[in-house]
């Protein structure tokens, strides 16, 4: 999708995630040769895509899927749009979708894809794991719109998930520098982001961003009680983008901002 503004807001080895932005009046059509697989979420206005003779309209309520080798082409109302670009690897889309077919260029965008891609802007500043597990959980709604046959996506667990788990606990809580993002993570254990990240649940009860950020407070606890003076060298010591990351996860976890808890672990030891 060209003749428009991208600004990328997260990026991994196996993913980008774009704003893409087309607010002036481009309503010729114009060709493209999909190099890459894509999903197209619509935030704001529509875009028209003409494959094999027809035309659909692309909003809201409907994702745009491009997969390599394909030729459409666009067009933008005068409306313009406001879009979140998803651009995939072979290998991530290959380890959620496996070899099944797509039906069509656009799938429903039901209220789960919807919650999913609300949920992936929110989680901007934590691109590693809590966008990653959210980019999966979207996934995992289009395909389940778009393919008829099973997908890797949504095979059950094994037996194996409880020692992936164990793996991963392992190279969290060695601070391991692949474990710094999820899809790292899963590439030095040798799955796929998406059944790592579904093993957690299955056997914690919890995400693996959730597990991951827990470690993390436990740890930011023990600098906290020791009279850490900079909550901002907290912060990137431990990997939050940044003191106001840290913050919110502190406070989400225990009700309380680090400043606070400082204060009363530290009246606690006196």
């Amino acid at each position: 999708m060209h003749l428009g503004t991208a600004v990328e807001l997260a990026a991994d080895r196996d993913f980008a995630v774009h704003e893409f932005s087309c607010l002036d009046d481009h309503t010729g059509w114009f060709g493209e040769y999909q190099t890459s697989y894509q999903v197209v979420l619509v935030r704001a206005g529509m875009f028209r895509v003409r494959s094999g003779g027809v035309v659909s309209d692309v909003d809201s309520a409907v994702c745009y899927l491009g997969v390599p080798g394909a030729a459409r082409s666009f067009a933008h109302p005068a409306t313009g749009e406001i879009c979140t670009l998803i651009s995939l690897s072979p290998r991530l889309w290959r380890s959620m979708a496996g070899d099944a077919p797509i039906v069509g260029h656009r799938a429903y965008t039901n209220a789960h894809i919807e919650l999913a891609h609300r949920r992936l802007l929110a989680a901007r500043a934590d691109p590693g794991f809590a966008l990653t597990e959210q980019l999966l959980e979207l996934l995992v709604g289009v395909l389940s719109q778009t393919t008829a046959a099973p997908t890797p996506a949504n095979q059950r667990a094994t037996s194996a998930d409880r020692r992936l788990v164990e793996n991963a606990r392992a190279a969290i809580a060695a601070d391991h520098p692949l474990a710094r993002r999820l899809g790292s993570l899963a590439r030095l254990l040798g799955v796929s982001p998406y059944r790592l990240s579904r093993a957690f649940p299955r056997e914690l009860g919890v995400s693996l961003t959730h597990y991951r950020n827990r470690v993390r407070i436990a740890r930011a606890l023990d600098r906290l009680e020791a009279g850490e003076p900079s909550l901002a060298t907290l912060a990137a010591d431990l990997g939050f983008a940044d003191q106001a990351h840290l913050t919110r996860t502190v406070r989400d976890h225990l009700g309380n901002t680090p400043s606070a808890l400082r204060q009363l672990l530290t009246k606690s030891a006196g």
